[in-house]
């Protein structure tokens, strides 16, 4: 059975967590910067848009290695963070059948 989908809401909740997570983080916080093309005072702007949120999540998700450090950190499951990105703009998995 598929778990239901989160909201929107709960889902920016989730990806404000995992940003302050990253910021913990020196080295993958300064490569998420220059993945993003941001820089602190951008990224302190605009940390509420959920486009930019999408962006922390998809980065987390990326590696294997930091959604399990930050899900472990937040007390999630890996895959909480995968539902959560689903909840946010440009977030939907496309389907080719």
């Amino acid at each position: 059975m598929a778990e239901a989908a989160i909201g929107q809401d709960l889902a920016e909740m989730l990806a404000l967590r995992a940003l302050g997570w990253l910021a913990g983080q020196e080295d993958v916080f300064l490569d998420f910067l220059g993945a993003g093309g941001l820089d602190v005072k951008s990224l302190r702007r605009r940390a509420g848009e959920p486009e930019v949120l999408g962006a922390v999540l998809d980065f987390i998700l990326a590696e294997d290695e930091r959604v399990l450090g930050f899900a472990k950190a937040a007390g999630l499951r890996p895959e909480d963070v995968v539902r959560a990105r689903a909840a946010l703009p440009g977030g939907r998995t496309a389907h080719w059948t």
